[in-house]
């Protein structure tokens, strides 16, 4: 359990050696606890230091006054800070040793350890940041690709935010107007104005609906498409994963079998991040290594976004890529035929036949490669535009909030149109304004909180 009024502590830079190493501090004895570890050759108190100041100086122990490290210590005072309070930021060398003993230091003087995402999480407590923001922050340090790092920023800035705030402000209009005939009965709602009402609720349903809709291609900018590379043993999967991935990334034999567990790893295709996964070959085997192998494989085929369904075109389709054609059926797949520099021995009508389009390459030429690439982006992304305007929506979250939304002012809508009970058109009202309320934290609960920032890494 977190404290609103205390103070916290923790290393905001990531674990291992580096340049700079940084302690963050965020409360109203920040600036106290600091300067109790500080040590410069200025005269000058805490009390009057001013906000933005950036103050060098060393770090020492009191209570053997060892030096501890050579720093800069930069004091942002409150409500101009990231989370509204006093922070402190110490600048140490970026040693393990070094970070970790000048946190240990501001603990010990009375500092708690920051829970994960506690900084922004008080950011958002204290009004700085709307809840939607709070998420963009961590989108964008998990992004991939300078897309996935735009719709972030996007969010970060307002973008949507300003998008349900317009769509909020139609729907308090209306409730606005209906609980006034709540509240005076005797008035009948006018011909005209009930035609503008529905014309005005069909209007905010179709919003939502439009924005709910970008989740559907944008989400993968947030999530990353999951792309499965599956076949018989020895068609060229793992050279297909590190030709992708212009790197040797997964040993390549001769030998069937090398590829006993999932090999994954991250491709950039035109701003899309893609999880790509390299699989054991399928086939029967007796192996029990081997076997585990195999049923990750086949549950990989299950949980992809994409499945990339390889086939040796050097060789004449056998029962391991019949069973394989059956085990992609009715599934997001391309069919690709590799060893296109080798004389092609397999019978394209066997791979055709339900329909599917196949797709020559080589591995070793790289021929068909950026065909390859082209086919995985189009497969999740084929109406996205390059110069894409407006908000889009990229957490799941929001899309359920958003689809529950859109229910309720269907409700409402049939309610009124119905000549319904007003009351009951007034609860399905309020219902939809408090789902888009949860979006942006205007309505919330301790739970949605937790799980949001629980997510987030401890420093931030």
């Amino acid at each position: 359990m977190n404290y609103i009024d205390d103070t916290i502590a923790a290393i905001s830079t990531p674990i291992g050696q580096g340049g700079i190493g940084i302690v963050r501090l965020s409360g109203p004895e920040a600036i106290t606890l600091a300067h109790s570890v500080f040590r410069s050759g200025k005269a000058d108190g805490q009390s009057a230091v001013s906000t933005h100041r950036v103050l060098y100086g060393h770090i020492a122990d009191p209570v053997d006054a060892r030096t501890i490290d050579e720093v800069l210590l930069t004091v942002m005072r409150a409500p101009n800070s990231y989370t509204r309070e006093d922070v402190v930021e110490i600048n140490c060398h970026g040693g393990m040793l070094s970070v970790r003993k000048i946190l240990e230091l501001v603990l010990a003087k009375g500092a708690r350890l920051a829970e994960p995402g506690e900084f922004t999480k008080r950011a958002f407590l204290n009004g700085r940041i709307n809840l939607a923001e709070a998420e963009a922050v961590l989108d964008i340090i998990n992004s991939r690709t300078e897309e996935g790092l735009r719709i972030a920023c996007e969010q970060l800035g307002g973008g949507l935010t300003e998008r349900l705030s317009a769509i909020r402000e139609k729907l308090i209009e209306i409730s606005a107007f209906v609980e006034a005939c709540l509240d005076f009965p005797e008035d009948e709602i006018e011909i005209a104005s009930k035609e503008e009402i529905r014309k005005k609720l069909e209007a905010a349903q179709m919003d939502i609906k439009r924005l709910s809709n970008t989740f559907n291609d944008a989400r993968f900018f947030r999530e990353g498409l999951l792309v499965a590379i599956i076949g018989r043993p020895n068609v060229g999967k793992s050279s297909l994963l590190n030709v992708l991935l212009q790197k040797d990334r997964a040993i390549v034999t001769a030998l069937p079998g090398t590829t006993r567990d999932l090999i994954e790893d991250y491709l950039n295709i035109r701003g899309l991040p893609v999880r790509i996964m390299d699989t054991a070959g399928i086939r029967a085997s007796d192996e029990i290594i081997e076997q585990e192998g195999i049923r990750r494989s086949i549950q990989a085929i299950n949980h992809a976004d994409y499945v990339l369904a390889l086939f040796d075109g050097s060789e004449p389709l056998g029962q391991e890529d019949t069973a394989l054609l059956g085990l992609v059926r009715g599934k997001p797949a391309a069919l690709i035929i590799n060893k296109a520099d080798l004389p092609g021995k397999l019978a394209l009508e066997n791979i055709t036949a339900e329909g599917r389009q196949y797709l020559r390459i080589s591995t070793v030429t790289g021929q068909g490669i950026e065909e390859l690439k082209n086919a995985i982006f189009e497969s999740a992304l084929c109406d996205w535009k390059e110069e894409r305007e407006g908000v889009v929506v990229t957490n799941l979250r929001h899309k359920t909030a958003l689809d529950m939304a859109s229910e309720s002012l269907r409700r409402a809508a049939g309610l009124f149109s119905g000549n319904g009970q007003l009351e009951l058109f007034s609860i399905e009202m309020r219902d939809a304004l408090n789902r888009i309320g949860e979006i942006t934290g205007a309505i919330t609960t301790d739970d949605i909180l937790d799980r949001i920032f629980s997510s987030f890494c401890i420093g931030k």
